[in-house]
């Protein structure tokens, strides 16, 4: 393959460089990144896209959502807090294919970290990092050309070679992700949000508790713990299980969570939702918001490089309030595709696209955003609240 990289940047000059390897990010379209490896050594392919958020790195590498995808930090000194047991999203480490950072601080200064540095943290879970790229100028070229498949390597460092390696790969779309995240087996979860007084909880809104059955298409821990403080029983199921089998559990409503990637591979989970449909509460996050309008007739849309960043204006246009919104999405849901069988609640404001809806006759809500992360801090943490009037309402 006789194809040069459009263009090679050089990594960026920093005092406190570690001493780790050399590194190369190369991008589908043939543009090249210099860089050091940190993290796990070798190579891996993901498809590449920018999360705008200062903090929160550790939250990011463990949500499900990412799987499949390289994530690169907009903000430029990362590691500098560490890690902890805590700030999980989801059991069993890191999700995303990759890691990319401007500069990489392998000298933690923060109480809570007890888990050494992030490099170690990567390394535990063979995710490979790559440092002192110029995370702008990827941004910019990102922006500019849409979100790419990309490969990191640390071993192979011919740019003809790893251009090759990632035009050979398949891509996410069309790809069901689900499958690679989801829990094997069902489980009860009872465990709260974290407390700065291990002793002082959240007001429960009624003393008797609302059941929920949450099916995994990949649920961050924080949607768990926020529906235990909204006063849920939570039982968590995998997501191919059938909606007759959720069903004969008589719950009292019904979450489809956040997950990676494509909703319209994921055709079990669109088939189960049509059968959920008009017989229990339903409410939808991130992806579960996809497979609930692909389940009702409706079509989704890739956007250009997507949502994910912590810094994202949504308006509920019930109350034209505008929340500071956590996005992680690469497909929207086309509203109007679903010809009047919903009205639109959320728009974001950075580009008009449909960010929640509301059934307008059967009690169904959701939204593309994620109410559970606490950018504003806790701007969009209503919705869970909102599901559960939704639930008294219906049932009484």
């Amino acid at each position: 393959m006789a194809v040069n990289p459009v263009r090679k940047f050089g990594p960026v000059p920093l005092e406190n460089f570690s001493n780790g390897v050399k590194a190369l990010l190369v991008l589908s379209d043939g543009t090249v990144f210099e860089g050091k490896n940190f993290g796990a050594e070798g190579k891996t392919i993901g498809e590449v896209v920018f999360n705008t958020s200062m903090t929160g790195y550790q939250e990011i590498l463990t949500d499900p959502s990412y799987k499949g995808q390289i994530v690169a930090m907009t903000y430029p000194q990362i590691g500098n807090y560490g890690v902890n047991a805590e700030d999980i999203e989801s059991l069993g480490g890191p999700k995303v294919e990759g890691f990319i950072v401007k500069e990489y601080l392998d000298f933690p200064s923060n109480w809570r970290a007890m888990r050494g540095s992030l490099s170690d943290y990567l390394k535990e879970y063979q995710i490979v990092g790559i440092e002192g790229v110029d995370t702008r100028a990827l941004t910019r070229h990102l922006r500019d050309t849409g979100s790419q498949m990309g490969i990191i390597s640390a071993k192979d460092l011919n740019p003809q070679s790893l251009l090759e390696k990632v035009r050979k790969h398949p891509g996410i779309v069309g790809i069901d992700l689900v499958k690679e995240v989801t829990t094997k087996e069902a489980y009860p979860w009872n465990e709260g949000c974290w407390k700065w007084h291990p002793d002082s909880q959240l007001p429960t809104p009624n003393s008797q508790l609302k059941r929920v059955i949450v099916y995994d298409f990949g649920v961050k821990l924080s949607i768990l713990r926020n529906l235990v403080d909204a006063g849920f029983d939570v039982y968590v199921v995998p997501a191919k299980t059938p909606a007759e089998e959720v069903l004969d559990m008589n719950p009292d409503g019904i979450l489809l969570s956040n997950g990676p990637g494509d909703p319209e591979p994921v055709t079990y989970a669109i088939k189960n939702t049509k059968k959920l449909i008009g017989k229990k509460p339903i409410f939808g996050i991130c992806l579960g918001h996809q497979i609930l309008g692909l389940a009702m007739g409706g079509r989704t849309y890739k956007l250009k490089f997507g949502h994910h960043g912590g810094n994202h204006p949504v308006m509920d246009l019930k109350t034209n309030e505008v929340e500071i919104t956590s996005q992680n999405h690469n497909f929207c849901v086309e509203v109007a595709s679903l010809k009047g069988q919903v009205e639109l609640t959320h728009k974001n404001l950075y580009d008009g696209t449909e960010e929640g809806m509301r059934h307008v006759e059967l009690p169904i809500l959701s939204v593309q955003y994620h109410p559970e992360a606490g950018p504003g801090p806790n701007d969009a943490t209503y919705l869970f609240k909102r599901f559960r009037e939704l639930i008294e309402k219906t049932h009484g």
